[in-house]
Order: C-alpha cells, then structure tokens, then sequence
C-alpha cells in the first residue's frame, strides 16, 4: 500500500467532528479512568493533624458557591457545582477546560 493510499484510508476512518481515528476507539470504550471531584484543600501543620478528632472542621481553601474541579487521572478537564440526586451527591458539569481542547486539537494537528 503507498503512503497515499495509507493517508487516504486513513482521513477516511477520522470522526468529522474532532479528527480522532474511531476505528480504533472501540478498544479504549471499557477502559476505566480515575474521577475526583475536589471540594477544596487545606494546609495544616503535623500538630493540627494530630489534633483532628470526630467533630473536627477544617476549613477548606475555596469559598463557597466556587466551582469545584473536576479530574481525570489527575489532570483538571471541567469545573462544576455539587447537586443532589436522589440521597447521593453528584457534579453538574459548567465549564469544560479549554487546555482539554488544545491538547486534543494540537495531537490531531501534529498528526497531519
């Protein structure tokens, strides 16, 4: 196969809306990821730590009614508010990071 036909077969196998190859994409589909939501952080001394007991409050680092940070593996992708479903806690998604966005637009640009 020449590399005209390999690129050709190639763009014709790309989802129209991101340029990721989704022949592919199938595999990764059942892949678990690690997903945190951070409410906020604190620094405290080794003697506060000590000092924590039931009934403790630690005073978090982000005021309330700030978006909490959503991450995958580690990494910011998407700000949000808690709500409550039901008796459970869960995240409703109100910004997307744009570095989300770059990542994937500049690996797809690179791959041309």
């Amino acid at each position: 196969m020449s590399d005209k036909e390999i690129e050709n077969t190639s763009e014709n196998n790309k989802d129209s809306n991101n340029n990721i190859p989704y022949s592919n994409i199938g595999l990764l589909m059942d892949v678990s990821i690690n997903v945190t939501v951070e409410l906020g952080r604190a620094k405290l001394s080794i003697k506060d730590i000590l000092g924590l007991g039931e009934g403790s409050i630690i005073e978090l680092q982000k005021l309330a009614g700030e978006p909490i940070d959503l991450l995958v593996n580690g990494k910011l992708i998407a700000k949000g508010e808690v709500v409550v479903i039901d008796e459970s806690f869960g995240v409703r998604i109100t910004d997307i990071v744009d570095s989300v966005y770059t990542i994937a637009n500049n690996k797809n640009n690179n791959n041309k």
